[in-house]
């Protein structure tokens, strides 16, 4: 159960509740993974550090983004000290707006502000109450604002895990791929799919949260 979680929004904190109740759904092979990102927080927390971790993807466009923004929100749901999350690519593209409505409709208030370039927009995406956005937008891992030294680099896709074979400045790297819901882009399973993959990387953000030891 979590420490605290009254800043969430009310949905996106009933949809910490139902993912945490699915955890059986994750194998235990997974698990196995999962609980060496747990261990490397709890071991920050332990010399007195804020954890910092970059989600990496290729493209920096679906999964690298779901992954950096369930980490923030299962350290607010279980009431863990400040962690700070980024995400990036291999290269940049734009914050799919697949994956944006996959999250509107798991509670979460977003919005489009501006834009990086003109095909890359800035999103402030909103978790907790009375607090200001988190503002999400396309960018190479190596890239501002994302840190270059001591940081975890947390690999979500098989591609973007081979083609960088060394993440520089990074003291721990984890390989966690997550099936690409681009596949499914243009069909009839679209949105199904997005917001499966969605949940997924949210359960196993959360399952990864909910066994840090602060």
């Amino acid at each position: 159960m979590p420490i605290t979680s009254s800043t969430l929004l009310k949905q996106v904190e009933a949809t910490c509740q139902q993912l945490e109740k699915e955890f059986s759904l994750i194998s235990a092979e997974r698990k196995k993974l999962l609980v060496r990102l747990s261990e490397y927080f709890t071991h920050k927390f332990q010399q007195q550090e804020t954890p910092q971790i970059i989600v990496i993807c290729t493209h920096n466009s679906r999964r690298s983004h779901l992954g950096q923004i369930w980490l923030s929100v299962g350290a607010d749901y279980y009431g863990l000290p400040k962690v700070a999350t980024f995400s990036g690519g291999t290269e940049a593209t734009a914050f799919n707006s697949r994956a944006v409505t996959a999250l509107k409709k798991l509670g979460f208030d977003i919005t489009s502000k501006e834009f990086k370039t003109p095909t890359n927009p800035i999103y402030e995406v909103n978790w907790r109450n009375n607090d200001l956005p988190y503002e999400a937008f396309s960018k190479k891992y190596d890239s501002p604002p994302n840190p270059s030294i001591d940081f975890g680099a947390i690999m979500v896709c098989t591609s973007a895990d081979v083609g960088c074979p060394i993440i520089s400045g990074a003291d721990f790297r984890l390989a966690l791929p997550f099936d690409d819901p681009k596949a499914f882009d243009e069909t009839p399973l679209e949105s199904e799919k997005y917001m499966e993959r969605s949940r997924q990387i949210g359960r196993e953000m959360l399952y990864v949260l909910s066994r840090v030891q602060a």
